[in-house]
């Protein structure tokens, strides 16, 4: 219980200044990729501290609306969120600020000084990380050491150019074409040289595929798939809008360097190895691209360790079902609730946001390879083949979605 001082302290701030404070704290959470229902659980929780007698949240993909009411008087105010800015480390402070709110003043204050704080990793260590991620999905995919390096020069490239634009402002979608564009050339123009070197390429399709992968927005996918869950239909739909965008954008680069080089993504046999090395180098390219995208994401150093530790036990689990002859869906739903045990587990014990835990290690499942294949096959004209590759796509991404939802069960009414 707050003392007579503290609530003499905090209900002398105006009901318009308390509603500014709501809409910004709300407008920095969605910013920052944090799902709906928790930003309107963490609202509702400021406004008690702020001794509102209610408060109502209307949230959505760019605009947020707040109705306060207080001793009898109403505001309303509305703001604009702004263009999405990943970053799991924002979504921990500004949740720790939430659960420890002092008076309005001093929170509008902490929520500048934690929207000021510069990323936790430079851009030339996620550039090189983005790259080994890209050589990981390759190897995951069933490439060899030729297809890895070349997908790690055409992803590390593409994350440059696409920081770059990100730094100026420029249309999202125009970056992650342009960005997938120059990866995937850079892809084809290694693979090209390296051919003339004397290299052999065993299955260069999912090096190809590999290159881009890093452009798949799995963090607003996800955190729309959980709204859904949570009935928080309009920002979900409206994230959901978002990333299917930039993924048409990245399938229209992907097929302009495939109508200009010929490149055939026709998926081919993966590399057989002894299966003790296959499952070693299954765990090392599991934790360097679910870390990779964990520091892309920005999530502290202690969290991304963690991350990808929980990846190496999840797609180790995944990838072993399938190898028992388990559909490709239902290993995945084993997978997604593994990470989503854990994710509350962490949440519960360390107080870390669950999808600082639960994104990086289903990026790594999602299907990207099939959802851009399908897009490419139904530019190129073969409706079966492309509807066939659309369904396991559909059903791999709705067991992963369905996983982390039994998850959450255990912790929700």
């Amino acid at each position: 219980m707050p003392s007579s001082a503290d609530r003499k302290t905090k209900t002398s701030v105006s009901l318009n200044d308390a509603l500014d404070v709501l809409l910004w704290f709300g407008a920095s959470m969605l910013r920052a990729g944090n799902t709906a229902i928790r930003t309107r659980e963490w609202i509702e929780v400021m406004a008690r501290k702020m001794t509102l007698d209610a408060v109502s949240v209307g949230l959505s993909f760019d605009t947020i609306t707040a109705s306060v009411r207080r001793s009898g008087e109403r505001a309303t105010g509305m703001r604009d969120i702004g263009p999405p800015v990943i970053n799991a480390e924002r979504i921990a402070e500004l949740e720790h600020l939430a659960g420890n709110a002092g008076p309005a003043a001093q929170i509008g204050s902490r929520i500048e000084e934690i929207e000021s704080r510069p990323q936790l990793y430079p851009k030339v260590l996620i550039v090189a990380a983005v790259g080994l991620a890209s050589g990981g999905f390759a190897f995951l995919n069933g490439a060899a050491a030729a297809e890895m390096f070349a997908a790690a020069i055409g992803g590390g490239i593409g994350q440059w150019l696409r920081s770059w634009l990100s730094g100026r402002n420029l249309n999202h979608y125009g970056s992650a074409a342009l960005a997938a564009m120059v990866a995937s050339g850079t892809y084809v123009g290694t693979a090209l040289i390296l051919r003339r070197a004397g290299f052999e390429f065993v299955h260069y399709p999912a090096g190809f595929i590999a290159s881009v992968l890093f452009l798949v927005p799995g963090f607003p996918l996800l955190a729309a798939l959980f709204d859904l869950l949570r009935y928080q239909t309009v920002a979900a739909v409206s994230r959901l809008a978002y990333g299917a965008m930039i993924l048409l954008a990245v399938a229209l680069g992907l097929s302009i360097v495939i109508a200009v080089a010929g490149v055939d993504i026709t998926r081919q046999p993966p590399l057989e190895l002894a299966y003790p090395l296959k499952l070693l180098l299954r765990a090392i390219a599991s934790f360097v691209a679910t870390c990779a995208f964990a520091m892309l994401f920005n999530t502290s150093p202690r969290t991304l360790l963690a991350v990808g530790f929980v990846a190496v036990i999840a797609n180790g689990l995944r990838l072993a079902l399938i190898d028992m002859g388990m559909p490709l869906a239902p290993a995945a739903f084993f997978a997604a609730l593994v990470i989503g045990l854990v994710a509350l587990a962490v949440d519960r014990r360390f107080k870390v946001p669950r999808l600082a835990m639960t994104v990086a290690p289903i990026v790594i499942m999602i299907p990207g390879i099939y959802a851009f294949e399908a897009i490419v096959l139904f530019n190129r004209g073969p409706i079966l083949e492309a509807l066939q590759v659309s369904a396991a796509c559909g059903f791999i991404v709705g067991a992963l979605a369905m996983g982390l939802a039994a998850a959450r069960f255990f912790s929700r009414k």
